[in-house]
């Protein structure tokens, strides 16, 4: 899979993230806790250059805890920046966000100016409602559609502590397939960008490799089925999805997965880990060598045409 996304909005709200950074202490990046590999930015390290970085992985109440702490370790050890796993159901994790921004920047909280710090996320991850929580009021709107804030605005949450919203932004090529669908299956990616039933299927087909007795226990299923295709099929069977006839909707049944999963119906699941996404790197790596060297092929079968 090849996902190319990258609306006009997005061109635009890089631009004004690269004008501002230079006013910016701080960049504050909120990831979603099931994938925070797969929703980092990669624009946004080297945009941020030596800056200190706060990551929340947010969502923390539908990503497993153990295994949200190890992302957590990782990112720390491999990328020098502080986490806190957060959620907007959970007022109360978000707590500890301000004293950490002005341990970082002691001084920058003590000037009459403030701590300037940017919040940055990729599309629905939850960056407008954590704002809310944050600012204890309705300031930036939200909603379960991907791409909600379309402008800059700045909030005083006081004590020291101005925050720089920005819109949502996606990268122009995701280059890792991978990332393209669980950023698909998360919702950070809207439906009409890619087939919700070749979305389903990769969910499917992850959630048999690493949550079995969680397909089990929530749809009834014993045996279970050995394929993504047949896991789908059972589940629009048990859950109605079918055609006149008596035929599975897989569409349709593939949605009604998507959307339980999204929700946290099948429990607290993560869909990548730390050295998952080494080996997927490194995979990544290799294909972009190898499209890279075909380029370089072609290139020079042209010149030596044009010369004979």
């Amino acid at each position: 899979m090849h996902i190319q996304w990258y609306p006009g909005h997005m061109n635009k709200a890089r631009k004004q993230i690269t004008e501002s950074l230079p006013r910016v202490d701080l960049v504050i990046e909120i990831l979603d806790a099931r994938i925070p590999y797969s929703s980092t930015n990669p624009m946004l390290a080297s945009l941020r250059a030596d800056k200190p970085c706060v990551k929340l992985l947010n969502k923390c109440d539908l990503a497993e805890v153990e295994m949200t702490r190890h992302w957590q370790a990782h990112l720390e050890q491999e990328q020098g920046v502080k986490s806190l796993a957060v959620s907007c159901l959970q007022a109360e994790s978000l707590k500890p966000l301000q004293p950490l921004c002005r341990r970082l920047l002691p001084e920058k909280a003590a000037s009459l100016k403030g701590i300037q710090a940017m919040i940055v996320g990729i599309p629905n991850v939850g960056k407008s409602t954590l704002i809310n929580l944050l600012a204890r009021r309705s300031i930036a709107r939200t909603g379960n559609e991907p791409a909600i804030t379309k402008r800059q605005q700045r909030i005083n949450l006081g004590n020291g502590l101005v925050l720089l919203d920005t819109p949502g932004v996606l990268w122009p090529n995701i280059e890792n397939p991978n990332s393209g669908y669980r950023l698909a299956v998360t919702g950070a990616i809207r439906e009409t960008a890619i087939e919700a039933e070749e979305v389903a299927h990769f969910a499917a087909e992850y959630l048999l490799s690493h949550y079995p007795d969680r397909l089990r226990e929530r749809y009834r299923l014993e045996p279970l089925p050995a394929s993504a295709s047949e896991l789908l099929e059972a589940v629009g069977s048990r859950r109605g999805c079918l055609r006149s006839g008596g035929s599975v909707d897989m569409e349709k049944a593939g949605k009604l997965l998507l959307t339980e999963l999204r929700a946290g119906k099948l429990g607290p699941l993560t869909l990548e880990t730390p050295q998952m996404m080494i080996e997927e790197q490194e995979a990544t790596r290799l294909l972009q060598e190898e499209k890279q060297a075909r380029r370089e092929e072609r290139r020079a079968r042209r010149k030596a045409k044009r010369k004979s």
